[in-house]
């Protein structure tokens, strides 16, 4: 069996419950002391969990990226959430990057979008994307956006934007508290299976 597929490894009903009810609050499992716990990516920041794939200014560039796209994602945890999905198997990884089809492991096109950020961004003011101020960093995500970064060495660089925007998003909005800032009435209640 494929262990890139969204069934390799069938969940038995009680788990996939457990899993979707806990993916819907913005649970994931990270690893604290060797155990497993569910939280969500702003507190396993809070808790400075370690990262387990993602190199410290992997991760830098990650908040930075996200804190400029959305405000709140570096609380949020968009670097955790990121890190956490991509040491999962592919078929539970609830990235952007699965959406759109990019071939795992997913380790692989965010070590490349990362690493085309911090070569364009030095190339264009001899610092790292982190270390550039906000309105720097907000000039360099519209020309990211619109692929107008000259000598952009990377993943095409409207897919690096679109995929990072999706995931910052998931992570500010895809919890109950995300919900509730937006207004919209959380279905937190209904069995995950009769939603639709």
């Amino acid at each position: 069996m494929d262990a890139n597929r969204l069934d390799a490894k069938p969940l038995g009903d009680l788990q996939r419950r457990v899993f979707l009810k806990g993916a819907s609050m913005g649970l994931l499992a990270f690893t604290v002391g060797g155990a497993e716990i569910l939280m969500t990516p702003g507190e396993a920041r809070a808790r400075a969990v370690p990262f387990r794939t993602l190199k410290a200014e992997e991760a830098e560039t990650l908040e930075a990226l996200g804190e400029t796209l959305l405000p709140g994602a570096r609380e949020a945890g968009v670097a955790h959430f990121i890190d956490q999905q991509v040491s999962v198997t592919p078929g539970e990884a609830l990235l952007e990057a699965r959406i759109v089809n990019v071939k795992p492991p997913y380790i692989n096109f965010y070590r490349a979008a990362i690493a085309g950020i911090d070569k364009a961004a030095t190339a264009r003011s001899g610092k790292r994307f982190a270390a550039l101020n906000p309105s720097e960093q907000h000039d360099f995500i519209d020309a990211l956006r619109q692929n107008k970064i000259e000598g952009w060495q990377g993943p095409p660089a409207g897919l690096v934007y679109f995929v990072l925007r999706s995931d910052t998003v998931d992570v500010m909005y895809g919890t109950m508290e995300g919900y509730e800032s937006l207004g919209v009435p959380y279905m937190a209640h209904i069995e995950p299976d009769k939603r639709w």
